[in-house]
């Protein structure tokens, strides 16, 4: 009985945890491993490269701000496209290639 209170004690302290986060509009890089679910290692890299928002106000601790990390996270959509997304590259694709071919026929 115990063991499955602590357990449903210690799930209770992590859903708190994770709610703080959400609220935070700046995370730390611990914080940003936990929201992104991503290792210390693969943040770094990513920060080194720099592939993902970040900031280094004092040259040392490196900061996110949480709607910039959402932001990255949406990029590269893969998947269904909607009718405005179709109408949009087939106007560019038209734009391009009348371009390079010395204007519109």
């Amino acid at each position: 009985m115990q063991d499955v209170l602590l357990t449903k004690l210690e799930k209770i302290q992590a859903d708190i945890s994770e709610l703080k986060l959400l609220k935070k509009d700046v995370l730390s890089f611990k914080e940003t491993c936990e929201y992104l679910q991503v290792s210390a290692s693969n943040l770094y890299k990513l920060t080194c490269k720099k592939l993902i928002p970040h900031f280094c106000p004092m040259g040392k601790k490196l900061y996110f701000k949480r709607v910039e990390l959402d932001d990255w996270l949406l990029t590269n959509k893969k998947g269904v496209i909607n009718q405005d997304e179709i109408e949009s590259i087939a106007a560019n694709y038209l734009l391009k290639n009348s371009i390079k071919k010395g204007g519109m026929a």
